[in-house]
């Protein structure tokens, strides 16, 4: 599975962004590892093809910021979906 081009760290904002909308299986994936409870290492290896070896500090970065916006659409991003898809 390839993941979608992506910036290090995803636009904040009140409601879902088309970055999002490009990102839900990005999203999916980084949940799944969590509830699996795998390294965040092998996680950003494999998702976002990132050598936390080589760059530490970024592929600690774009893990964080993604998983945090995946938690996000879990908690409070979703109820935009269900608002949409009512329309």
């Amino acid at each position: 599975m390839t993941t979608p081009a992506f910036d290090d760290c995803p636009p904040e904002s009140d409601g879902v962004t088309p970055y999002d909308e490009r990102h839900f299986a990005t999203y999916l994936r980084l949940l799944d590892a969590a509830a699996e409870a795998a390294d965040w290492r092998e996680v950003v290896r494999i998702v976002f093809e990132l050598d936390p070896e080589i760059e530490p500090d970024r592929a600690r970065l774009v893990y964080d910021t993604h998983m945090s916006r995946a938690q996000w659409m879990t908690e409070k991003g979703f109820r935009d979906l269900l608002r949409a898809s009512r329309i």
